[in-house]
Protein backbone atom coordinates (compact mmCIF):
# COMPACT_ATOMS: atom_id res chain seq x y z
CA UNK A 1 0.00 0.00 0.00
CA UNK A 2 1.54 3.56 -0.85
CA UNK A 3 1.85 6.06 1.99
CA UNK A 4 0.49 8.39 -0.06
CA UNK A 5 -3.56 6.74 1.17
CA UNK A 6 -1.73 6.81 5.05
CA UNK A 7 -3.05 10.48 6.97
CA UNK A 8 -0.80 11.24 9.71
CA UNK A 9 -3.07 11.06 12.94
CA UNK A 10 -2.33 14.02 14.99
CA UNK A 11 -4.97 13.38 17.42
CA UNK A 12 -3.06 14.55 21.58
CA UNK A 13 -2.36 11.24 23.20
CA UNK A 14 -2.70 11.43 26.88
CA UNK A 15 0.25 11.67 29.42
CA UNK A 16 0.59 11.98 33.23
CA UNK A 17 -0.77 14.99 34.31
CA UNK A 18 -4.14 17.18 34.78
CA UNK A 19 -6.75 17.14 32.09
CA UNK A 20 -10.22 18.27 32.45
CA UNK A 21 -12.65 15.32 30.60
CA UNK A 22 -16.66 15.57 30.57
CA UNK A 23 -18.45 13.20 32.19
CA UNK A 24 -20.38 11.56 28.50
CA UNK A 25 -22.59 8.10 30.02
CA UNK A 26 -23.47 6.79 32.97
CA UNK A 27 -24.33 2.90 33.42
CA UNK A 28 -25.99 1.14 36.04
CA UNK A 29 -23.94 -2.26 36.58
CA UNK A 30 -25.51 -3.63 39.35
CA UNK A 31 -28.05 -2.33 42.05
CA UNK A 32 -24.84 -0.19 44.15
CA UNK A 33 -22.51 -0.21 41.45
CA UNK A 34 -22.30 2.34 38.77
CA UNK A 35 -20.00 3.04 35.76
CA UNK A 36 -18.87 6.61 34.75
CA UNK A 37 -17.76 7.35 30.88
CA UNK A 38 -15.37 10.15 30.37
CA UNK A 39 -13.93 12.23 27.17
CA UNK A 40 -12.44 14.94 26.15
CA UNK A 41 -13.35 18.35 24.13
CA UNK A 42 -11.22 18.53 22.13
CA UNK A 43 -9.90 14.29 21.12
CA UNK A 44 -7.77 12.70 23.26
CA UNK A 45 -6.19 9.54 22.85
CA UNK A 46 -6.33 7.81 26.33
CA UNK A 47 -3.75 5.25 26.02
CA UNK A 48 -2.66 3.57 29.24
CA UNK A 49 -1.27 0.69 30.78
CA UNK A 50 -4.27 -2.00 31.47
CA UNK A 51 -4.41 -2.10 35.37
CA UNK A 52 -3.21 1.20 36.00
CA UNK A 53 -5.65 3.82 37.40
CA UNK A 54 -6.29 8.22 37.75
CA UNK A 55 -7.15 10.76 40.79
CA UNK A 56 -10.30 12.73 40.46
CA UNK A 57 -9.93 16.29 41.55
CA UNK A 58 -12.85 16.84 43.23
CA UNK A 59 -14.82 19.56 45.33
CA UNK A 60 -17.41 18.08 47.64
CA UNK A 61 -19.28 20.80 50.47
CA UNK A 62 -16.85 23.44 49.78
CA UNK A 63 -13.90 21.46 50.14
CA UNK A 64 -11.34 20.21 47.57
CA UNK A 65 -10.84 16.59 47.86
CA UNK A 66 -8.75 14.05 45.85
CA UNK A 67 -9.41 9.79 45.39
CA UNK A 68 -7.95 7.65 43.34
CA UNK A 69 -9.95 5.03 40.88
CA UNK A 70 -8.87 1.99 38.80
CA UNK A 71 -9.48 2.53 34.85
CA UNK A 72 -11.82 0.04 34.14
CA UNK A 73 -11.96 0.47 30.36
CA UNK A 74 -9.36 -0.93 28.41
CA UNK A 75 -7.05 1.46 25.79
CA UNK A 76 -8.45 -0.75 23.07
CA UNK A 77 -11.20 1.72 23.18
CA UNK A 78 -8.76 4.94 23.14
CA UNK A 79 -10.85 8.03 22.90
CA UNK A 80 -12.37 7.69 26.28
CA UNK A 81 -12.30 5.81 29.67
CA UNK A 82 -14.46 4.59 32.40
CA UNK A 83 -14.67 4.20 35.97
CA UNK A 84 -16.78 1.37 37.49
CA UNK A 85 -16.93 2.78 41.61
CA UNK A 86 -18.83 1.28 43.95
CA UNK A 87 -21.63 2.89 46.88
CA UNK A 88 -19.96 2.30 50.05
CA UNK A 89 -21.96 2.91 53.31
CA UNK A 90 -20.63 5.96 54.80
CA UNK A 91 -18.44 6.53 51.65
CA UNK A 92 -17.85 10.60 51.11
CA UNK A 93 -16.68 10.39 47.42
CA UNK A 94 -18.50 7.31 46.26
CA UNK A 95 -21.91 8.51 47.49
CA UNK A 96 -21.54 12.06 45.81
CA UNK A 97 -20.31 10.10 42.80
CA UNK A 98 -23.80 8.49 42.29
CA UNK A 99 -25.69 11.13 43.50
CA UNK A 100 -24.30 14.02 41.49
CA UNK A 101 -22.34 12.92 39.13
CA UNK A 102 -24.15 12.92 35.28
CA UNK A 103 -23.63 13.32 31.71
CA UNK A 104 -22.34 16.73 31.13
CA UNK A 105 -20.03 17.29 34.21
CA UNK A 106 -16.80 18.25 33.98
CA UNK A 107 -14.04 17.79 36.16
CA UNK A 108 -10.03 17.61 36.39
CA UNK A 109 -8.44 13.31 36.75
CA UNK A 110 -4.62 13.20 37.44
CA UNK A 111 -2.78 10.70 35.59
CA UNK A 112 -2.52 7.55 34.51
CA UNK A 113 0.05 5.81 36.73
CA UNK A 114 0.39 2.65 38.29
CA UNK A 115 2.81 -0.38 39.07
CA UNK A 116 -0.06 -2.40 38.70
CA UNK A 117 -0.43 -3.29 35.45
CA UNK A 118 -0.77 -6.02 32.30
CA UNK A 119 2.31 -4.26 30.07
CA UNK A 120 5.39 -4.38 32.76
CA UNK A 121 4.70 -8.17 33.46
CA UNK A 122 3.87 -10.07 30.22
CA UNK A 123 3.17 -14.13 30.62
CA UNK A 124 1.47 -16.06 28.17
CA UNK A 125 -0.80 -17.75 31.06
CA UNK A 126 -2.11 -15.15 33.55
CA UNK A 127 -4.42 -15.96 36.71
CA UNK A 128 -6.90 -12.79 37.77
CA UNK A 129 -8.40 -12.94 41.08
CA UNK A 130 -10.63 -10.55 42.05
CA UNK A 131 -13.19 -9.34 44.92
CA UNK A 132 -15.76 -7.16 45.00
CA UNK A 133 -15.38 -4.51 42.92
CA UNK A 134 -11.69 -5.10 42.12
CA UNK A 135 -12.40 -6.28 39.72
CA UNK A 136 -11.96 -3.42 37.65
CA UNK A 137 -8.46 -3.26 36.74
CA UNK A 138 -7.97 -7.11 36.55
CA UNK A 139 -10.98 -6.47 33.78
CA UNK A 140 -8.93 -3.76 31.84
CA UNK A 141 -6.55 -5.96 31.64
CA UNK A 142 -8.58 -9.05 30.23
CA UNK A 143 -10.68 -6.67 27.97
CA UNK A 144 -7.31 -5.48 26.43
CA UNK A 145 -6.12 -8.93 25.51
CA UNK A 146 -9.68 -9.95 24.39
CA UNK A 147 -10.31 -6.67 22.24
CA UNK A 148 -6.71 -7.17 20.34
CA UNK A 149 -6.97 -11.56 19.99
CA UNK A 150 -3.64 -11.37 21.96
CA UNK A 151 -2.48 -15.28 22.69
CA UNK A 152 -2.86 -14.76 26.27
CA UNK A 153 -4.25 -18.17 28.34
CA UNK A 154 -6.54 -16.16 30.21
CA UNK A 155 -8.25 -17.53 33.73
CA UNK A 156 -10.42 -15.43 35.55
CA UNK A 157 -11.78 -15.98 38.79
CA UNK A 158 -14.21 -13.61 40.66
CA UNK A 159 -15.46 -13.81 44.51
CA UNK A 160 -19.24 -11.48 44.57
CA UNK A 161 -21.17 -11.60 48.04
CA UNK A 162 -24.06 -12.84 45.65
CA UNK A 163 -25.35 -13.20 41.73
CA UNK A 164 -26.72 -9.88 41.72
CA UNK A 165 -23.69 -8.45 43.18
CA UNK A 166 -21.41 -9.64 40.12
CA UNK A 167 -20.24 -6.52 38.29
CA UNK A 168 -20.29 -7.23 34.18
CA UNK A 169 -21.69 -10.27 34.53
CA UNK A 170 -23.47 -10.64 30.85
CA UNK A 171 -20.19 -8.97 29.29
CA UNK A 172 -17.98 -11.65 31.19
CA UNK A 173 -20.08 -14.42 29.55
CA UNK A 174 -19.89 -13.03 26.31
CA UNK A 175 -16.09 -13.20 26.45
CA UNK A 176 -16.00 -16.52 27.64
CA UNK A 177 -18.35 -17.69 24.66
CA UNK A 178 -16.20 -15.67 22.21
CA UNK A 179 -12.75 -17.03 22.88
CA UNK A 180 -11.14 -20.58 23.92
CA UNK A 181 -8.57 -18.61 25.47
CA UNK A 182 -10.53 -17.17 28.07
CA UNK A 183 -11.87 -19.41 31.12
CA UNK A 184 -14.39 -17.80 33.65
CA UNK A 185 -14.82 -18.77 37.12
CA UNK A 186 -17.39 -17.27 39.41
CA UNK A 187 -17.24 -17.44 43.04
CA UNK A 188 -21.02 -16.36 45.28
CA UNK A 189 -20.71 -16.64 48.92
CA UNK A 190 -23.77 -16.63 49.08
CA UNK A 191 -27.34 -16.28 47.31
CA UNK A 192 -30.82 -14.87 48.36
CA UNK A 193 -34.22 -15.92 47.74
CA UNK A 194 -35.05 -15.85 43.65
CA UNK A 195 -31.82 -16.04 43.30
CA UNK A 196 -30.87 -19.50 40.80
CA UNK A 197 -26.91 -20.55 41.13
CA UNK A 198 -25.41 -23.30 39.95
CA UNK A 199 -21.54 -21.99 40.05
CA UNK A 200 -19.10 -22.08 42.84
CA UNK A 201 -20.40 -20.74 46.62
CA UNK A 202 -18.33 -19.78 49.54
CA UNK A 203 -14.87 -18.36 49.41
CA UNK A 204 -12.05 -19.35 47.67
CA UNK A 205 -9.82 -21.97 48.57
CA UNK A 206 -7.25 -24.60 48.15
CA UNK A 207 -9.78 -27.34 46.09
CA UNK A 208 -11.29 -24.61 43.97
CA UNK A 209 -8.23 -23.27 43.36
CA UNK A 210 -7.00 -26.72 42.05
CA UNK A 211 -10.62 -27.25 40.11
CA UNK A 212 -10.17 -23.91 38.11
CA UNK A 213 -6.47 -23.36 37.91
CA UNK A 214 -4.55 -26.52 38.10
CA UNK A 215 -1.50 -24.88 36.75
CA UNK A 216 -1.50 -22.02 38.36
CA UNK A 217 2.09 -22.26 39.93
CA UNK A 218 3.08 -21.60 35.96
CA UNK A 219 1.17 -18.65 35.50
CA UNK A 220 1.53 -14.60 36.63
CA UNK A 221 -1.20 -13.44 39.04
CA UNK A 222 -2.95 -10.68 39.12
CA UNK A 223 -5.29 -10.10 42.54
CA UNK A 224 -7.37 -6.98 43.36
CA UNK A 225 -9.99 -6.79 46.50
CA UNK A 226 -11.37 -6.14 50.25
CA UNK A 227 -7.31 -6.25 52.25
CA UNK A 228 -8.62 -9.24 53.92
CA UNK A 229 -9.20 -10.91 50.17
CA UNK A 230 -5.54 -9.98 49.31
CA UNK A 231 -4.47 -11.09 52.29
CA UNK A 232 -6.49 -14.88 52.41
CA UNK A 233 -5.10 -15.29 48.39
CA UNK A 234 -1.33 -14.56 49.33
CA UNK A 235 -1.51 -16.90 52.21
CA UNK A 236 -2.85 -19.41 49.78
CA UNK A 237 -0.24 -19.17 47.16
CA UNK A 238 2.35 -18.80 49.87
CA UNK A 239 0.94 -22.12 51.77
CA UNK A 240 1.67 -24.03 47.93
CA UNK A 241 5.35 -22.46 47.55
CA UNK A 242 3.92 -20.11 44.63
CA UNK A 243 6.79 -17.74 43.69
CA UNK A 244 5.14 -14.85 45.19
CA UNK A 245 7.72 -12.53 42.68
CA UNK A 246 4.67 -13.40 39.83
CA UNK A 247 2.07 -12.26 41.99
CA UNK A 248 0.54 -8.64 41.73
CA UNK A 249 -1.54 -6.88 43.74
CA UNK A 250 -3.58 -3.45 43.58
CA UNK A 251 -3.54 -1.20 46.95
CA UNK A 252 -4.49 1.98 47.37
CA UNK A 253 -3.16 2.23 50.91
CA UNK A 254 -3.96 1.25 54.80
CA UNK A 255 -7.62 0.46 55.87
CA UNK A 256 -9.06 2.86 58.26
CA UNK A 257 -8.49 0.38 61.14
CA UNK A 258 -4.41 0.50 60.27
CA UNK A 259 -4.70 4.22 59.39
CA UNK A 260 -5.59 4.89 63.03
CA UNK A 261 -3.07 2.40 64.59
CA UNK A 262 0.00 3.86 62.24
CA UNK A 263 -1.06 7.57 63.47
CA UNK A 264 -0.89 6.71 66.86
CA UNK A 265 2.34 5.03 66.66
CA UNK A 266 3.65 7.83 65.15
CA UNK A 267 2.35 10.03 67.90
CA UNK A 268 4.10 7.86 70.47
CA UNK A 269 7.33 7.70 68.48
CA UNK A 270 7.03 11.52 68.00
CA UNK A 271 6.95 12.08 71.99
CA UNK A 272 9.79 9.89 72.70
CA UNK A 273 11.79 11.47 69.55
CA UNK A 274 14.87 13.62 70.87
CA UNK A 275 14.55 16.94 69.50
CA UNK A 276 17.22 17.20 66.42
CA UNK A 277 20.20 19.38 66.86
CA UNK A 278 20.21 22.42 64.53
CA UNK A 279 22.90 21.30 62.10
CA UNK A 280 21.32 18.16 61.26
CA UNK A 281 17.85 20.05 59.79
CA UNK A 282 17.28 20.57 56.16
CA UNK A 283 15.87 23.91 54.80
CA UNK A 284 12.86 23.31 52.10
CA UNK A 285 12.22 26.23 50.43
CA UNK A 286 9.06 26.96 48.27
CA UNK A 287 9.77 29.71 45.40
CA UNK A 288 6.58 30.45 44.04
CA UNK A 289 5.22 31.35 47.89
CA UNK A 290 8.19 32.79 49.20
CA UNK A 291 7.90 30.60 52.25
CA UNK A 292 10.86 28.27 53.73
CA UNK A 293 11.06 26.02 56.72
CA UNK A 294 13.70 24.21 58.12
CA UNK A 295 13.13 20.24 59.22
CA UNK A 296 14.44 17.18 61.08
CA UNK A 297 15.84 14.36 59.07
CA UNK A 298 13.50 11.71 57.57
CA UNK A 299 10.43 14.50 56.93
CA UNK A 300 9.00 14.99 53.39
CA UNK A 301 8.11 17.47 51.53
CA UNK A 302 4.80 17.49 51.96
CA UNK A 303 5.19 17.90 55.48
CA UNK A 304 7.24 20.82 55.19
CA UNK A 305 4.03 22.37 53.08
CA UNK A 306 2.28 21.74 55.52
CA UNK A 307 3.94 23.14 58.53
CA UNK A 308 3.85 26.24 56.13
CA UNK A 309 0.05 26.37 55.54
CA UNK A 310 0.87 25.39 51.97
CA UNK A 311 -1.55 22.77 50.65
CA UNK A 312 0.29 20.32 47.80
CA UNK A 313 -2.90 18.14 46.69
CA UNK A 314 -2.27 14.58 48.01
CA UNK A 315 -4.81 11.78 47.24
CA UNK A 316 -2.69 8.37 48.43
CA UNK A 317 -0.21 9.42 50.59
CA UNK A 318 1.92 6.56 49.15
CA UNK A 319 3.95 7.67 45.90
CA UNK A 320 0.86 5.93 44.13
CA UNK A 321 -1.39 8.22 42.46
CA UNK A 322 1.12 10.88 41.64
CA UNK A 323 -1.03 13.99 42.56
CA UNK A 324 1.34 15.77 44.99
CA UNK A 325 4.13 16.09 41.85
CA UNK A 326 6.53 19.28 42.29
CA UNK A 327 9.03 20.65 40.47
CA UNK A 328 12.53 20.27 42.17
CA UNK A 329 14.62 23.27 41.20
CA UNK A 330 17.51 22.56 43.42
CA UNK A 331 19.11 19.89 45.65
CA UNK A 332 18.67 15.78 46.51
CA UNK A 333 15.95 14.28 47.86
CA UNK A 334 15.09 10.04 48.36
CA UNK A 335 12.15 8.96 46.83
CA UNK A 336 10.50 6.05 47.45
CA UNK A 337 7.30 5.95 45.43
CA UNK A 338 4.72 3.35 43.90
CA UNK A 339 4.90 3.82 40.25
CA UNK A 340 3.44 7.39 40.32
CA UNK A 341 6.01 8.98 38.46
CA UNK A 342 7.51 8.20 35.07
CA UNK A 343 11.90 8.34 35.21
CA UNK A 344 10.90 10.89 32.62
CA UNK A 345 9.64 13.30 34.88
CA UNK A 346 12.20 12.57 37.34
CA UNK A 347 14.87 13.82 35.02
CA UNK A 348 13.24 17.26 34.23
CA UNK A 349 13.48 17.30 38.01
CA UNK A 350 9.92 16.20 39.21
CA UNK A 351 9.72 14.83 43.00
CA UNK A 352 6.28 13.09 44.63
CA UNK A 353 6.74 15.46 47.49
CA UNK A 354 4.45 12.78 50.03
CA UNK A 355 7.70 10.69 49.61
CA UNK A 356 10.40 12.89 49.01
CA UNK A 357 12.66 13.66 52.21
CA UNK A 358 15.76 15.88 51.74
CA UNK A 359 19.38 14.76 52.00
CA UNK A 360 20.14 18.60 52.48
CA UNK A 361 18.53 21.88 51.46
CA UNK A 362 16.36 21.49 48.67
CA UNK A 363 14.67 24.18 46.74
CA UNK A 364 10.72 23.27 45.60
CA UNK A 365 8.60 25.66 42.79
CA UNK A 366 5.77 25.87 44.60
Amino acid sequence: MSNTFLNPVNTQTWANGRHLVRCVKVIQETWDVRTFCFMADQPIMFFFKPGQFVTLELEIDGQPIMRSYTISSSPSVPYSFSLTIKRVPGGKVSNWLHDNMKEGDELPVHGPVGLFNAIDFPNDKVLYLSGGVGITPVMSMARWYFDTNANVDMVFVHSARSPRDVIYRRELDHMASRIRNFALHIICEKHGEGEPWAGYRGYLNQPMLELIAPDFREREIFCCGPTPYMSAVKRLLEANGFDMSRYHEESFGATPAEDKAEAIEHAEQAADAPVPDAADLNQVEFTATGKSIRVAPGETVHAAAAKLGLHIPKACGMGICGTCKVMKTSGEVEMEHNGGITDEDVDEGYILSCCSVPKGDVVIDY
